[in-house]
């Protein structure tokens, strides 16, 4: 998966910020349950009227945006929280497999978005992206992953078994801990 930078912070009051984070992670939690949502349900799940979210997102193309950018940032606190310095490069792709699988919900979201080909957020590749290709080519140099395995093979592999774990807890109620499971032993014998 490639995606752009991490959006700059922009000088904004605590309370405007708070108020953005809740519209942000309303419009998660409504929109991966109901793509075509209006932005008045979106105000209802973030406890704000209308009116504020369309001044903090005129256009739902502007609320579609944000949420790129708010993927992309949360890529890279996830990226930093797995430590991927530590440990065999095995160990760190389980640290980072764990930190994007709690993403889930935003990442679906994003990724069932016929639209976001054309906003262009996806289309360089950011320092998470960087940082898991590294760790790939440390995991071939310390015989932890398969040589035969390149590292954006690597990188597809993860984004797709997230994605089918992420698929199979929402259409079959499936319990999430033991899916992560699944999801880890899987990428692990594939990649050993």
């Amino acid at each position: 998966m490639s995606v752009s930078h991490p959006e700059q912070a922009v000088a904004e009051s605590p309370s405007r910020a708070r108020t953005r984070r809740a519209i942000l992670a309303a419009a998660v939690g409504v929109l991966s349950q109901n793509s075509a949502a209006s932005l008045g349900d979106i105000a209802a799940a973030a406890g704000v009227g209308r009116t504020t979210v369309h001044r903090y997102f005129p256009e739902r193309t502007d609320l579609m945006a944000a949420l790129d950018r708010y993927a992309i940032a949360q890529i890279h606190l996830a990226t930093e929280r797995a430590r991927l310095e530590e440990g065999t490069a095995l160990e760190a792709l389980r640290r980072l497999c764990q930190e994007y699988f709690e993403l889930g919900e935003l990442l679906t979201l994003l990724f069932n978005d016929v639209d976001v080909v054309e906003r262009g957020t996806w289309d360089e590749d950011t320092d998470a992206d960087g940082a898991l290709l590294l760790l790939v080519e440390r995991g071939h140099r310390e015989g932890s992953i398969d040589p035969e395995m390149e590292p954006a093979w690597v990188q597809q592999l993860l984004w797709c078994t997230l994605y089918g774990a992420w698929q199979y807890v929402q259409l079959h109620g499936a319990d999430k801990h033991r899916i992560m499971g699944l999801c880890l032993r899987s990428l692990e014998k594939a990649l050993r």
